[in-house]
């Protein structure tokens, strides 16, 4: 049954995740942790100071650099907790590779290659631990998508925290070393007028946005069992597994093609295609057909489409940023691993204007939007 408040336009923010009051920590914590960097010269390293705010944290040591990221999966194992009940299958097999594409898709963004995962599986009592297919699952997915990565899943932690955690539930998280290796594949933000924005295909809603996924499945009549049109319960669709998108950016550097910047489309949406600090304007002249997930939660949130570009990947994984010389290959090598492109928009330079402009929607993010640093 419908809420009385199911007719108007359901956001990120009113449904518990409000970027405008946690990206304000998150300048705080960057700011303090700044201020650490030198003890890095202990072992005879520096930090790559233009890798502050960006989705991995980058040391220059002789003759590499090294990369480091820590990420969570956030709540999309709430939904395989509910698919499981609702149906007999656990999903965690979807789960475990979404908690590793989490991590290793925020470390290619800079060139980084991951060589070690980790796991953090935090529970609220150890009886989670009593469901063998869910556990079987969880390892069976999560050693897959390290195979993926062409990385080491090198260990992890499973800290039990009564109290803290929900006895019926789990916290997914973990971290990945990474290494550039020579230097020269350094993706650093070299940003120019007339590059072309390419973008990687994306499965679903991958790992971001599950929580305003899920207050949409309490208005459903039929909860996570609502069919989409195409005939598949809400609740599998929204479990589709986040691509691992690493063998996409290590070919591509591997055959000489350094993109002149990158982006994870996760978190604020398409707003994360302004990232780099240098102000561009990144204008978008055509969009993906979103998966079918994406336009049923604009219908039955509602949800509008500025806060769908906004917050949601809407069928754009990843985004390159290249010189229109590279764009054909760079498609090629994206398909060859079964990965889709599109070939979205150009980069513009307007001054100090920094926005994104999506023509097609008639859409525009000012860069005031997008507060990461």
């Amino acid at each position: 049954m419908k809420d009385e408040a199911s007719d108007a336009p359901l956001t990120y923010a009113a449904s518990g995740v409000d970027y405008d009051l946690m990206d304000p920590f998150k300048r705080m914590a960057q700011q303090a942790a700044r201020a650490t960097a030198g003890n890095l010269a202990h072992f005879g390293f520096q930090e790559v100071a233009a890798s502050r705010g960006e989705s991995a944290y980058l040391i220059e040591a002789p003759d590499a650099y090294l990369a480091h990221v820590e990420e969570g999966l956030g709540t999309k194992n709430l939904v395989a907790d509910a698919m499981y009940r609702l149906t007999g299958r656990t999903f965690y097999d979807h789960i475990g590779q979404d908690t590793v594409a989490m991590i290793v898709n925020d470390l290619i963004t800079v060139g980084a290659m991951p060589v070690s995962i980790a796991m953090h599986l935090a529970v609220g009592t150890s009886e989670w631990f009593a469901d063998t297919q869910r556990v079987a699952d969880l390892v069976r997915g999560f050693q897959h998508a390290c195979n993926l990565s062409r990385a080491v899943w090198g260990g992890g932690e499973t800290p039990t925290l009564r109290k803290i955690v929900a006895p019926d539930t789990a916290v997914l998280a973990g971290s990945a070393m990474g290494i550039i290796r020579p230097k020269e594949r350094l993706i650093r933000a070299n940003l120019a007028e007339g590059d072309v924005i390419l973008f990687l295909a994306a499965s679903g809603i991958h790992a971001n946005g599950l929580t305003l996924a899920q207050r949409i499945a309490e208005r459903l009549p039929q909860g996570y069992l609502t069919p989409l049109p195409d005939g598949r319960p809400y609740g599998e669709a929204l479990l589709d597994p986040t691509p691992i998108y690493v063998p996409v950016l290590d070919d591509l550097l591997s055959a000489g093609i350094v993109p002149h910047y990158t982006a994870n489309v996760t978190g604020h949406g398409w707003r994360k295609l302004m990232r780099a600090s240098e102000p561009f304007v990144y204008v978008i002249d055509r969009i993906p057909e979103p998966p079918p997930i994406f336009p049923f939660m604009q219908e039955h949130g509602p949800i509008t489409d500025e806060e769908a570009y906004g917050n949601l990947n809407m069928g754009a994984g990843f985004a390159l940023y290249l010189a229109p010389e590279h764009v054909e290959q760079a498609q090629a090598i994206a398909e060859s691993h079964g990965i889709g492109t599109l070939v979205a928009g150009t980069v513009e330079k307007r001054g100090d204007d920094k926005r994104v402009v999506i023509r097609p929607k008639g859409i525009e993010y000012a860069g005031e939007t997008l507060g990461v640093r």
